[in-house]
Formats: structure tokens, sequence, C-alpha cells
């Protein structure tokens, strides 16, 4: 009895008043306004000035107020297209920004041009150290020559001259294992220290490789700083059988230039050896890029050792 008492005593609140309003009834029809008004407006004026505008459509020939209408509305439509050429115009003419690059064309390349082409953002291509068009003309010997100059001034930077063959090896065997650990030999210290090396082919004429140190990549990864990095450049390997190769020393992050050198000097061991020699450096990067339990450091220490 208590329960039926309090539901038939309690009332639903009348939402209204000048906070509510009154509530919209069903199946009220929703009108928009705005459309009304501006058509009213717009028939307004032209009823106000109805005997003005025929007295014009007689001035011009024209048989009603109608008529007036769709000639006026087809030059105001006209003059609005010529005002948006001209506005369009003027903008390029004062605009601060260049306009956009035209679509590059297929005709016979220089190695020069194909290298810009093809060396993306902040990636220097080999035409960024020489005239490839002049350099193209140079007998090897020359080439080399006026490569290993271009280096030797700055004191942290490593160049070397790989033949075509060596680096078709290389090159092959980087694609089969992009990464790998090498071991580098501390004076007065039996530990060999080990780095990490990982491939990467960032253009078609572009070979990188960098070099960290294997505590610190295992530490932040991705986000680790290399202590070297190595750039070869493949512009001239066809048709001079050279392939050019400079790298970069980072001062402070504990490895020198010497120390660089020989990392790059194991680099071309275990990667530029032949394929079908079944050495254990083949056979320890099969070993690393499988992941394979077996992989030694004390036996990639040892075929290190080898190398000189």
């Amino acid at each position: 009895m208590f329960a039926i008492r309090l539901r038939s005593s309690f009332h639903a609140p009348k939402l209204c008043g000048p906070r509510f309003g009154p509530l919209q009834r069903r199946g009220a029809r929703v009108v928009d306004s705005r459309f009304l008004v501006t058509h009213q407006r717009a028939d307004s004026v032209i009823e106000k000035y109805r005997d003005k505008l025929q007295r014009k459509a007689r001035q011009e020939g024209l048989a009603s107020v109608d008529e007036l209408k769709a000639v006026y509305r087809a030059r105001i439509q006209a003059e609005q297209k010529s005002e948006a050429r001209i506005a369009s115009s003027d903008l390029q003419r004062t605009s601060p920004f260049p306009p956009p690059p035209a679509a590059p064309t297929v005709a016979g390349s220089s190695p020069s041009s194909e290298a810009k082409q093809s060396a993306p953002l902040g990636l220097r291509s080999l035409s960024s150290y020489l005239d490839l068009d002049k350099t193209a003309v140079l007998p090897p010997k020359e080439i080399e020559y006026i490569w290993r100059l271009r280096h030797a001034s700055s004191p942290t930077s490593l160049c070397a001259i790989l033949p075509s063959p060596t680096f078709s090896r290389i090159q092959r065997a980087a694609r089969k294992h992009p990464q790998f650990i090498l071991p580098l030999p501390r004076e007065g210290s039996a530990a060999a220290e080990i780095h990490f090396m990982q491939w990467s082919f960032p253009a078609p004429h572009t070979v990188t490789v960098v070099f960290t140190h294997l505590a610190e990549y295992k530490l932040r990864g991705e986000f680790s700083q290399p202590h070297t990095t190595i750039t070869m450049h493949t512009e001239l390997m066809h048709e001079k059988g050279l392939v050019l190769m400079q790298g970069q020393v980072f001062e402070g992050r504990g490895v020198n230039v010497e120390e660089a050198r020989w990392l790059v000097l194991c680099l071309q061991k275990f990667y530029g050896g032949d394929e079908k020699d079944g050495s254990g450096r083949r056979r320890l990067l099969e070993m690393f890029s499988q992941g394979n339990g077996a992989f030694k450091v004390e036996e990639l220490v040892e075929e290190a050792e080898k190398v000189v």
C-alpha cells in the first residue's frame, strides 16, 4: 500500500517558465526563418523599385523585369570570374613563396643529375663532394687520388676506395645480414669491446653503415648515438669500376679514428669474403642473423684477430 500511494502521489515536474520555456509539441513543423527573411527582403526590394526597374528594362530593350534580372545576373557572374582571375595572378606575383617545382623530365641523365634526383632529403650524395660530370671522364687512378685528397684535411674522416667486385660481395652479404657485432681490442686489456653495426640502403646509389657501442644500443635501442658512420657511393661503380667510401668519427663518443679504421677493416673481411669459401667469418654471420645459440663471442674475437 505504501508503494502504491507513493507512486500515485509522485508527479513529474513541469519544465516551463522563463528558464526552460514551453515544451515543443510533437509534429511541429520546423521552418528555416533565415530562408524566409532573405527572400522576403529581396522580394520587398524588387516591389519597392519595380517602376524604376521596368523603365530600365525598356531602356535596355527588354520586355520585363525578369529579363533584366537574367541579363544582369550573367554580367555579374562574368565580372566575378574576371576579378577572381586578376586576384589570383596578383597573389602569385606578390606571394613570398616560390612556385612548385616542375615535374622532372625523362631525358638522357648524367651521373650528377641522377644522383641529385635519387638522394633523399638530408643525405649527401656523391655529387655533393665531386663534380660527377667532370670526374666521369678521368681515369680510375686520378679519381682515387682526388677522393683521398678531398678528405685528407679532416682529422676525423675516413676514406677508402673499393673495387666493384669487392663491393658487390659486401653488398650481397649486407642485404642478407644487415646487423652484426664486431670486437674492438683495447690496449692493456685482455677483453675486447663489442660494437654493434647496422646497414641501410637509403638511396639507389648510397649505402650506409653505423657503428654503436653494443652496451649503449642495448640500453637505448634506436635512440642510441653512433660513434662512426660510413657511406659508400656507387655512382661510378659500373662506369669506372670504383665505389667511393667516406666516413665520419664523432669525437667524445669513446672511439678514435684508428679504432674506427679497425672496425671498418673487420667489416670488409667479414662481409667481403667469398660466399663459397665456408670460412668461419661467413658462418658467424649466418649464425648471428639466425639467432643461433651456438654463436660465441670468443670465436668472433679469434676470427677478428686474423684480420691483421
